[in-house]
């Protein structure tokens, strides 16, 4: 069952968002100041946060990096009547996914609600792939053939995460050199990307599952088509 956090000091705001974001299978814990939200946390049943930010017993944002630190892995939306653009700065900095501010319609924060529960279950579906043989625990870095671990260089990881997340779809070159190596690398071949992936298919056995585009890029040919 989800569970959404809601810290908010007004408590007629309080129970329009536990009014508005009502739904079957969602649980809506209501606390009115950090100390209470920190016993609920502490529980670790959370999957989603709403924090405002001026709150009794302190600031939102000081509970936010407390969240983000230990369970980052938890959504986290901010509500506040402050709108500078150091405000909404500060808490984009210290991890937060979303920035709302008063007044503010209840219809957008729930859409915006449901886009980060959303966003919450695919990244916990793709830590880890899963298609005979192969298993890939990116969380773990754990990479198997066949119950055999394979050792995979970072770049391979990073190669390997972006084709199955992108599995039947050709990935382009490009787009591959771009996101495999940053800007601190002043120079790379052009051969670099196709030495890669030959190492990464030697790796993993996996000649019929890595497919050369050519002159486009590459795709991770899904099972059964």
């Amino acid at each position: 069952m989800e569970q959404i956090l809601i810290v908010e000091d007004d408590s007629t705001l309080n129970n329009g968002l536990c009014q508005a974001l009502k739904d079957a299978g969602r649980q809506l814990v209501s606390c009115e100041c950090i100390s209470e939200a920190k016993e609920q946390l502490a529980l670790g049943m959370v999957t989603l946060a709403i924090l405002d930010i001026n709150l009794p017993d302190g600031n939102g944002l000081d509970l936010l990096k407390e969240i983000k630190d230990s369970t980052p892995d938890i959504p986290v939306i901010m509500l506040t009547a402050n709108d500078t653009d150091k405000d909404i700065v500060s808490g984009l900095e210290q991890g937060a996914d979303d920035y709302i501010t008063k007044p503010f319609s209840l219809a957008v924060l729930r859409a915006r609600v449901n886009t980060q529960l959303r966003k919450a279950h695919t990244g916990k579906d793709t830590e880890k792939y899963a298609e005979t043989p192969y298993v890939f625990d990116y969380k773990n870095m754990i990479f198997s053939n066949n119950g055999q671990t394979v050792e995979l260089s970072k770049t391979e990881q990073r190669l390997l995460r972006i084709l199955t997340d992108n599995a039947g779809m050709t990935v382009k070159r490009d787009t591959l050199i771009d996101r495999l190596w940053t800007s601190d690398a002043e120079y790379v071949d052009e051969n670099a990307l196709s030495v890669t992936v030959k190492r990464l298919r030697d790796k993993l056995s996996a000649q019929d599952k890595i497919k050369t585009i050519y002159g486009i890029g590459y795709s991770w040919v899904k099972q059964n088509g």
